[in-house]
């Protein structure tokens, strides 16, 4: 098995529950990994018998830019498209973290993480 993972990858975006926070955006942060079989030979030296990160930070690109109300949905749809073009990959796991979410006080950032299993669907 091979992982993949692109960490710490930060965007700009406006997803919120409240109105206005999809009005003014704020700071995000994602992390992804995949683990899945090699499509070939690795000694190939090819790209398109692994998964290409590149493609996965666009993936992710592509989702942050559809303002939602929830992180919950936004990473959900990062999986959903990650399938969609890698349809061998045998785990997903995203973790999607809001940074200085609006509170009453300090917080750091909230975060989901949501796993895909391809064991667990099948």
């Amino acid at each position: 098995m091979i992982t993949v993972s692109l960490n710490g990858v930060e965007f700009f975006a406006f997803h919120g529950f409240y109105p206005e926070e999809q009005l003014i955006g704020g700071q995000y942060q994602i992390n992804v990994e995949v683990v899945f079989e090699p499509a070939g030979e690795l000694a190939a030296d090819e790209l398109n018998y692994t998964v290409n990160y590149e493609v996965l930070y666009n993936i992710c690109c592509k989702e942050m830019k559809k303002p939602r109300k929830l992180i919950e949905t936004v990473a959900n749809s990062i999986i959903d498209e990650i399938k969609k073009h890698y349809p061998f990959i045998e785990r997903i796991d995203v973790s999607l973290k809001k940074m200085n979410p609006p509170m009453p006080g300090p917080v750091n950032y909230s975060a989901v993480n949501i796993t895909y299993n391809k064991a667990a669907t099948n």
